[in-house]
């Protein structure tokens, strides 16, 4: 693989936490990657995930401005279960990804890194 030529580091309190790369050298680093508009994930939400050091779940619920207890409603389940899968840095079962997309109207591939 090239070396990139125009890496962007961006640090948390003072922390290396992501390398960001020009886009045609991540598709040529991992191809199986490709996606199409419907599953980007917006400048605002990336935001979301780096400032207040949140997964996506949150980051989507933020920004699509609702509350945790109208999303765990929708998703039918506890306002508390919602809470902590908002606090869990690990995966999330796939029946539940399903769930919480769907009450946030996206795929889940926008819930998943």
């Amino acid at each position: 693989m090239n070396e990139p030529t125009n890496v962007q580091i961006i640090k948390q309190n003072g922390v290396p936490v992501f390398a960001v790369i020009p886009y045609d050298e991540y598709l040529q680093a991992f191809p199986e990657r490709r996606t199409d508009e419907n599953t980007l994930i917006p400048h605002e939400v990336v935001s979301i995930v780096v400032d207040k050091d949140c997964n996506l779940v949150k980051a989507w619920r933020i920004h699509l401005g609702f509350t945790q207890k109208e999303i765990a409603a929708k998703a039918g389940i506890s306002q508390a279960a919602l809470s902590q899968m908002e606090k869990a840095n690990n995966h999330l079962r796939n029946s539940t990804l399903n769930k919480l997309a769907a009450a946030m109207n996206l795929t889940v591939d926008h819930l998943t890194d």
